[in-house]
């Protein structure tokens, strides 16, 4: 039986292999990004607001800042409370082009003893969970010159 591959978030990325990319939002008056992506209003104070386009986002960035999760964190994150908890790194990258900060996690295997600030990564796609009808799918940040 194949399962089913369902974005963790609708929306927020598009594509596959070297195409994939985070979606954002610009809006049309001040030039601002936003990730997640805002559908509503310009979220900077100073603009009086505009229409917001979708925008695909920078596929590198660096380092801004990183750390490890060492527990289960409590819902809306989905684990499998019958599975043993993995810790992963989750880690603060300054877009390339945007200058915005987006989080995510490694790629697995990846741990903090591999990271450092400043180093360039770049944005895969990656799975969150699975259950026997769903392949839940998200990104992952992966240190540039390491293979998924």
């Amino acid at each position: 039986m194949s399962r089913t591959r369902t974005p963790v978030v609708a929306g927020w990325f598009t594509g596959e292999g070297d195409e994939f990319r985070l979606v954002g939002t610009r809006c049309s008056a001040c030039r601002s990004v936003f990730f997640p992506r805002e559908d509503v209003f310009c979220r900077n104070p100073g603009c009086e607001g505009g229409d917001l386009v979708a925008v695909s986002l920078s596929g590198r960035g660096r380092i801004w800042s990183y750390t490890d999760t060492r527990y289960r964190p409590p819902s809306p994150y989905v684990t499998n409370p019958e599975l043993p908890w993995e810790p992963y790194a989750l880690i603060a990258v300054e877009l390339e082009a945007e200058r915005i900060v987006v989080l995510g996690q490694a790629v697995p295997g990846v741990t903090v003893a591999d990271l450092a600030v400043g180093m360039e990564v770049e944005v895969v796609p990656g799975v969150l969970s699975e259950d026997t009808e769903t392949i839940w799918t998200t990104w992952h940040w992966r240190p540039t010159g390491v293979a998924v």
